[in-house]
């Protein structure tokens, strides 16, 4: 998979890093030609193409071979530098999946499909999430949000009064358009059937979207 990083900072290299060990093919696009320059010569990350350009730049931004890109993701520090590359990416590159970094929870509500960005990423609502599904027994915690919103990836941990405990997935009158992923169960991760029996202190997983949200809500904790 080739994979074109807008943004040469802390979080664009270590995911380089990462998706370079993973051995895909890496370009970090970065406007500081200093810093570039430094990353050249040391190196680092292993097997990782670097160039300096502005990627909100059209001319620029198609030095990286962003066009030939199967995805692309903006990680700079300033949400409008990573909404303008994103939707640089969309439309003028017709990059098939632009991922995007959240700096200010504030301005996640723009983060959609109109400025081109199909997964937005916003740490402070992630932490939040983390935090709250860490405690949160008998409630519904959200945790990432796919195709600007049209898909809901949550957390359910079971309680004592839970209606779904004891029941196998099967026998849930869950909605059409949701899906339980997985289930964590005292540290173990069971990836569910159709006959396997939900039991309290269950963490479920479950795919859905927002109109189905409350009929999940309902159907597993009541």
């Amino acid at each position: 998979m080739r994979v074109v990083i807008a943004g040469g900072g802390n979080v664009g290299t270590f995911i380089a890093e990462d998706l370079a060990k993973a051995g895909h093919s890496v370009t970090i696009v970065e406007v500081d030609g200093d810093r570039v320059a430094a990353a050249i010569q040391s190196g680092e990350p292993v097997g990782v193409t670097w160039v300096a350009a502005d990627a909100c730049e059209v001319s620029e931004f198609a030095q990286s071979g962003v066009a030939q890109a199967d995805v692309m993701a903006a990680v700079t520090g300033d949400d409008e530098d990573n909404l303008v590359i994103s939707l640089l990416a969309k439309q003028e590159f017709a990059v098939p999946r632009v991922v995007a970094r959240v700096n200010n929870p504030k301005n996640e509500w723009m983060f959609n499909e109109m400025w081109g960005v199909d997964v937005s990423v916003s740490t402070p609502h992630l932490l939040t999430a983390l935090v709250e599904e860490a405690v949160s027994v008998g409630s519904l915690v959200r945790l990432l949000s796919f195709e600007g919103g049209r898909a809901r990836l949550s957390e359910a941990t079971l309680g004592e009064d839970s209606p779904s405990a004891g029941k196998d997935i099967a026998s849930l009158d869950l909605p059409r358009d949701s899906s339980v992923v997985a289930i964590i169960r005292e540290s173990h991760v069971i990836v569910p059937r159709g006959d396997t029996v939900l039991r309290v202190g269950d963490e479920v997983l479950v795919l859905t979207t927002p109109e189905a949200e409350r009929a999940v809500v309902t159907t597993l904790l009541g």
